[in-house]
This record gives structure tokens, C-alpha cells and sequence, in this order.
């Protein structure tokens, strides 16, 4: 299964209810990861540009769409990145085969 990194942020009003009632949300959106055939590694709460970083894993690159599609259309996070990850490895394969290939930029 392919890996990807998942940010997003809470709205206020998804954070206003989270303060009135203190729960732990990836118990809540797990079902929903795993109904789509993949999994949730590790979940963490951030400061900054997002609020949620998660390490996912999916089958495909349509079925991490379709999770942060509805994730989005459910309204209470907004700023939904799903960023495709690759291994080391999967890494140094890309290098090596990039350096077989030959591109000509733009010149001006």
C-alpha cells in the first residue's frame, strides 16, 4: 500500500465543539479510513499552517482522494493536503532512473 501525508486544518466552529465536548476524533475517523481499505499510522494535533498531520496508508492514489473529499465536504476541515509519499528506497530507484534519462529545458 502506498503511503501519504495527510494535513488539514479544524474551522472554528469544528474547534468550538471540540472544546465544549473533549473527544478523541481518530477514534471517530478511523472507521472511515478503514472502510476505504487503508489505515491511519500515527495522528498528531500542530501548531502553525495545519492542525492535523497524519500518516496514512491507502491502496491507490483514487481511494486517498476520495477520502479527502469527504473529508473536506463534511465542513469541519478545511485546508485538506493529501501529499504522496515515497520509501528511501523508492527514492534512490527514481534518481537512478532519472539519471538514464535525457530533457532539454526551455532556453531563452
Amino acid at each position: 500500500m502506498a503511503h501519504y501525508l495527510l494535513t488539514g486544518s479544524y474551522t472554528a466552529a469544528a474547534w468550538a465543539a471540540q472544546i465544549k465536548d473533549p473527544q478523541d476524533r481518530l477514534e471517530v475517523v478511523r472507521p472511515l479510513f478503514e472502510a476505504a481499505g487503508g489505515s491511519i499510522e500515527s495522528a498528531f494535533l500542530a501548531f502553525g499552517e495545519s492542525d492535523l498531520v497524519l500518516i496514512v496508508e491507502f491502496p491507490d492514489n483514487l481511494t486517498a482522494a476520495s477520502v479527502s473529499m469527504i473529508l473536506a465536504a463534511g465542513g469541519g476541515v478545511t485546508n485538506i493536503r493529501t501529499t504522496p509519499l515515497m520509501t528511501i528506497e523508492d527514492g534512490v530507484e527514481a534518481l537512478k532512473k532519472a539519471g538514464s534519462l535525457s530533457y532539454t529545458p526551455p532556453r531563452n
